[in-house]
């Protein structure tokens, strides 16, 4: 696989899971463009503390299920700093 088509790939897994975090999290969402970006963040985020924890799913699904955490942190820490 082309590492352009991976990225694609790797931007369209996490704008789902930022999509299915804000559904998730219900009033913590912040609108869907924000929980798209927020997913693709979060995704990122996700794969680095899974990895911390020494926790690593293989796979597109697992790639989605990395994404949907980080996102559901992200966007929870995104509601809080937009409380303040």
């Amino acid at each position: 696989m082309s590492t352009l088509l991976a990225w694609i790939i790797y931007i369209i897994i996490g704008a789902l899971a930022g999509w299915l975090a804000g559904v998730i999290m219900k009033g913590g969402g912040s609108g869907l463009i924000r929980n798209l970006i927020l997913g693709i963040v979060g995704s990122i985020l996700g794969g680095w503390l899974l990895g911390l924890l020494g926790i690593h799913f293989a796979g597109e699904i697992g790639q989605f299920i990395t994404a949907v955490i980080g996102a559901i942190v992200v966007i929870w820490l995104a509601s809080l700093i937009s409380k303040k």
